[in-house]
């Protein structure tokens, strides 16, 4: 399973102002939400020409910018997961809030996917980490932890409110995180790793031993 996690900590220097308004998403034939079966059953028609492999990994555009096709593939599905991180991790490389050939602001994208499936735990989780990675902690608070009441088991979650308390220098906090993104399977280091540098890691404690049930002679 793919993680959908932007780890960059570091706030970033001077984002270019919006120019775009942000209306609210209207369903389009194919699309709807990306996490409804039905509604996915037109999604192959979407990604086959806009949303590839190279798009994913921001090499090149299938018809045009990334930005553009990126922007496509979220006009139609606008909580699609994969897209939306595309689409933050452009504006990241970029330096700014509206990249190349996007029709919106990345933040337009995750508002307008977030009102039209507000219970989307992944939308809010990508959400959370980009702002993370733009500086905007408070907000990205918000978002982490409603993605944590949605998806409590959802790993890079757990992780992304990790960083956030790190950023913080809660570290008990980050801790507790860590403890359960790396007991629900997260794979990458980096929240312990600076855990460690900052002389905070702890090994989580063993589980409680179980006592061996003993069945009485006669009982049922």
């Amino acid at each position: 399973m793919k993680i959908l996690s932007i780890v960059c900590l570091l706030a970033l220097p001077a984002y270019a102002a919006a120019s775009a308004t942000c209306p609210p998403y209207v369903k389009h034939d194919p699309g709807g939400d990306y996490t409804n079966p039905q509604d996915r059953s037109g999604l192959a028609v979407v990604e086959q020409f806009h949303f590839n492999g190279g798009v994913d990994k921001l090499v090149k555009g299938m018809t045009g910018s990334l930005g553009a096709d990126i922007s496509y593939t979220l006009e139609h599905f606008p909580n699609h997961h994969r897209a939306l991180s595309a689409m933050a991790r452009l504006g990241l490389r970029e330096k700014n809030v509206q990249p190349l050939g996007a029709r919106y602001t990345v933040n337009c994208y995750f508002e307008r996917a977030i009102a039209y499936v507000p219970n989307d735990p992944t939308t809010r989780s990508v959400f959370g980490s980009y702002l993370l990675a733009t500086g905007q902690e408070a907000a990205a608070l918000e978002q982490l932890r409603e993605a944590g009441r949605l998806a409590p088991e959802q790993a890079s979650t757990q992780y992304n409110l990790g960083l956030m308390y790190v950023k913080k220098k809660d570290y008990a906090q980050a801790l507790a995180y860590a403890h359960k993104a790396y007991a629900l399977g997260f794979p990458l280091p980096g929240l312990k790793n600076q855990l460690k540098k900052a002389g905070k890691w702890q090994e989580p404690p063993p589980p409680p031993a179980t006592e061996p049930v003993v069945e009485t002679p006669g009982g049922e």
